[in-house]
C-alpha cells in the first residue's frame, strides 16, 4: 500500500495559479491526480505513467492549462495548475493505480487503489 499526502492548495482568484505536491511513501507505474467538486463524480484530471519514458494525459478540460510532473528519486507528484478557472473548484486528490492495465495509464478513479486525503483548491471569479 502507497501512503500519499497532498499539500498546495489554497484559493486564488480566476487567472490565477497553484501548485499541488504529492508526497509518497512509494510510486506505482501510473500515478494520477483527480478532482472531486461538490455533487459530483471524481474525475481524472492528469495522469503520469512511467513505461515508455513517461506518458502523460490530461483531461481535455485542463489541457494546456495543467502540467503534471513526477520525480521517482523524490516520490513526489506534481500539478502546476496555471490559468484557473471558478470551474476548476474541488477538492484534489492524488492517487496510484492497483495494478498494470496498459502501457497508457487508466483514467478511471476505479483503477487505482491508494489515495490521499485530498487538498482543496477553490477558485473566485
Amino acid at each position: 500500500q502507497v501512503q500519499l499526502a497532498e499539500s498546495g492548495g489554497g484559493s486564488v482568484q480566476a487567472g490565477g495559479s497553484l501548485r499541488l505536491s504529492c508526497a509518497a511513501s512509494g510510486f506505482k507505474y501510473c500515478m494520477g491526480w483527480f478532482r472531486q467538486a461538490p455533487g459530483k463524480e471524481r474525475d481524472v484530471v492528469a495522469t503520469f505513467g512511467s513505461i515508455g519514458g513517461g506518458r502523460t494525459y490530461y483531461a481535455d478540460s485542463v489541457k494546456g492549462r495543467f502540467t503534471i510532473s513526477r520525480d521517482n528519486a523524490k516520490k513526489t507528484l506534481g500539478l502546476q495548475m496555471d490559468s484557473l478557472k471558478p470551474e476548476d473548484t474541488a477538492m484534489y486528490y492524488c492517487a496510484a493505480v492497483r495494478k498494470y492495465v496498459s502501457p497508457d495509464c487508466p483514467t478511471s478513479p476505479s483503477d487505482y487503489g491508494d489515495w490521499g486525503q485530498g487538498t482543496q483548491v477553490t477558485i473566485s471569479s
